[in-house]
């Protein structure tokens, strides 16, 4: 039987449907430290918590947009060195892997440039779309929560974001008085069986009703860990980020400043070097520094409305070595800047205006430098606009971009991007609600895209660019439906995206030989086509039992993409294959105990040249005990990860065929909430 329809089938069994994401039982981002009682907290905890990633500031149960919330608990229990990592729990999403130190969101099958990385609403300035092996500069233990936008969201976030965005909301400009004038969190955690290393972290506010400051700080480090076949050499993960903020306050709003830096080094598995000769391999440090600037003013024409604005400049850098030697460096350093205007009822009409601009200067070299000096230019309008009937939401949005692309020596290129949105939702009973989406969005090539010619080696191939290329747009239709209730809380949606002059990298059948390597590479160029994406996802969550023995929950979800180039052209490479899982969970009297399991289906839609991927299950299990005593709480908790030691490898991966995920690991730690 095919995996869509089992996928079906689980799904359709899990009915009643799924109200958003943010209905789970967990607390608001906003809080700090755990619910000791969990009695009734299931879905009016969430329905307060605001998406900062919604131009209308909405709260995630009334967005008819596809959107999750990951908050408290579940991300405490889901944070991982990567963001990817981090977010893939999430029915849709999937990670990237290049090796423990590199894992980017892949939203319905896509990734790279199309889908956004942000940090507190503005682009993380980083090149992980650049290249495979380049890793979103974004610390995950940092964040209160993190919004993930599925499907195209080009109207707030502009051409980068095609596919969806994922914002990570880190608190380092205040917006609000610190509660109680202190409060702060900490963490350290260990990790053995095949995965040895710690993480820890360190999180202080302060303040009053007029200023607010905050601190943060993470350190990491992960030596190379261990398969069911062996060791994984050159896969480390060395870590070290920080942050200082601080904020004015008052009734009309706050303004405030933050300077951060991360710092990263970890090794590429698919070039090992000889470690029997004690020859090192290939492995990246890199350095950002980034400031930024944030501010809302409150009621400025009337009550409801205000003006957000957020202002930072980022300076990138890495340097991957070749054993002890520096090979290519990355530079890039980039300004943005956004302000939005939101507007109170009018006529029933809910609004929010806004402009965005953006600048940065990308720069490569050395032997690897496939992609020229080039640098981007870009500005954005944008509008929304909410109106709501007795049981009707119509929202509807536009955006116009300009984008432009100049390499050293060569003719620069100019795009407009335009997108549209139309989102309806029903509320057809006080459980049931159906979601409409219709979305045509477009995205500007970008630099590796239009102007890259040279040796590739993280994907082992020769790029050739095509300034030829036109926009790519995307064209999606997407159904929903949710159902939310005392004893479940559930959702499905199916979507059909229809992508003309679709942006991938085709085989020549030319090869090219590499003298270092030796060996022949092929030839591959940037090139257009139609192209199709249809996904099925949903989730559910069953309240089983709440009585004086605890409360019992279940937790189903699953997930399917197809992606094919239109016309007969065969699959597109490297789409995340099916999944199927399942959680229990229980908890009382400060405990919390869950057991879960997901199936990864084997990936055997491949595009010419690729390899099929083998199916895997991986078991995982936490285990946590909450204390309070006064105004600080803490935790002691324990992990458990792929414990029956399954052979998996990565299907997204270009190194799938030489590196496998982790075999049986445990973690262990202390969080402190104050």
């Amino acid at each position: 039987m095919p995996r869509q329809t089992l996928l079906a089938i689980a799904l359709l069994a899990a009915l009643p449907l799924h109200a958003q994401q943010a209905s789970q039982t967990i607390p608001p981002g906003s809080d700090t430290r755990h619910q000791n009682d969990a009695k009734d907290k299931h879905v009016k905890d969430l329905a307060g918590v605001v998406v900062t990633a919604s131009a209308l500031q909405d709260t995630a149960d009334t967005l008819s947009k596809p959107t999750e919330v990951l908050a408290g608990a579940r991300l405490d229990e889901n944070r991982a060195a990567t963001l990817g990592e981090t977010v893939s729990s999430v029915p849709g999403v999937q990670s990237s892997n290049f090796g423990p130190g590199v894992g980017r969101p892949i939203i319905r099958g896509l990734d790279g440039p199309r889908v956004a990385i942000l940090s507190g609403g503005l682009s993380s300035q980083d090149v992980s779309t650049v290249s495979q092996d380049h890793a979103p500069a974004i610390e995950p233990f940092l964040a209160d929560q993190i919004e993930v936008l599925k499907g195209p969201s080009t109207l707030l976030y502009g051409s980068g974001a095609i596919g969806g965005a994922v914002n990570v909301v880190d608190g380092r400009i205040p917006n609000g008085p610190v509660d109680n004038g202190f409060s702060g969190r900490a963490e350290t955690r260990f990790f053995g069986g095949d995965q040895g290393g710690n993480t820890t972290m360190a999180r202080i506010d302060g303040g009053n009703d007029r200023v607010a400051l905050h601190a943060d700080a993470v350190y990491r480090h992960a030596p190379d860990y261990t398969t069911p076949d062996g060791r994984q050499y050159n896969s480390f993960i060395d870590t070290r980020s920080g942050a200082l903020g601080g904020s004015l306050l008052g009734d009309w709003g706050y303004v405030g400043l933050s300077a951060s830096r991360f710092n990263d080094e970890y090794g590429n598995p698919g070039e090992p070097g000889n470690p029997v000769l004690g020859e090192r391999g290939v492995y990246l440090k890199m350095h950002q520094d980034r400031y930024e600037a944030k501010g809302a003013l409150n009621d400025l024409w009337g009550a409801g409305n205000g003006l957000r604005f957020s202002l930072a400049h980022t300076g990138y850098e890495h340097t991957e070595f070749e054993g002890d030697t520096p090979g290519t460096r990355f530079r890039k350093n980039a300004n943005e800047g956004r302000v939005e205007a939101t507007f109170g009822s009018r006529g029933g009409w809910q609004g929010a205006l806004g402009t965005q601009l953006s600048a940065s200067t990308f720069l490569a070299i050395g032997e690897e430098a496939f992609v020229p000096q080039t640098s981007t230019r870009a500005w954005g309008v944008f509008g929304v606009a909410r109106r709501s009937w007795d049981g009707f939401q119509l929202d509807l949005g536009a955006r116009v971009d300009n984008v432009k692309s100049s390499p050293v020596d060569a003719a620069s290129r100019d795009f407009r991007p335009l997108s549209l949105s139309l989102a309806g939702g029903w509320k057809l009973s006080d459980a049931w609600k159906l979601t409409l989406n219709l979305d045509r969005a477009e995205r500007a090539p970008v630099e590796e895209e239009l102007f890259s010619d040279g040796p590739h080696i993280a994907t082992l191939a020769y790029e050739i660019g095509n300034v030829g290329l036109r926009k790519e747009a995307a064209n999606q239709l997407e159904l929903g439906l949710q159902y939310q209730a005392d004893w479940v809380e559930a959702k499905v949606s199916a979507y059909y995206n229809r992508f003309d002059n679709f942006i991938y990298l085709a085989d020549t059948g030319n090869t090219w030989y590499w003298a270092e390597g030796d060996q022949d590479l092929p030839v591959r160029q940037w090139t257009q086509a139609n192209a199709r994406f249809r996904g099925l996802e949903g989730e559910a969550s069953f309240h089983l039992a709440r009585n004086d023995s605890g409360d019992w929950d279940l937790r189903v979800f699953g997930d399917s993409v197809r992606a094919t180039l239109a016309n007969g052209g065969g699959n597109l490479p490297r789409i995340a294959p099916a999944r199927l899982g399942a959680q229990l969970r229980w908890q009382h009297a400060g405990w919390r105990v869950a057991l879960g399991a997901t199936r990864t289906s084997r990936q055997s839609d491949v595009a010419a040249n690729e390899t099929p991927t083998a199916g895997h299950t991986l078991v995982d299990a936490h285990l946590s005990r909450h204390f309070d005593s006064g105004n600080l709480s803490w935790e002691l908790f324990a992990d458990g990860s792929n414990l029956t030691n399954q052979v998996a490898r990565v299907h997204t991966s270009f190194l799938k065929d030489q590196v496998m995920l982790p075999g049986r690991s445990v973690g262990f730690g202390v969080r402190v909430f104050f």
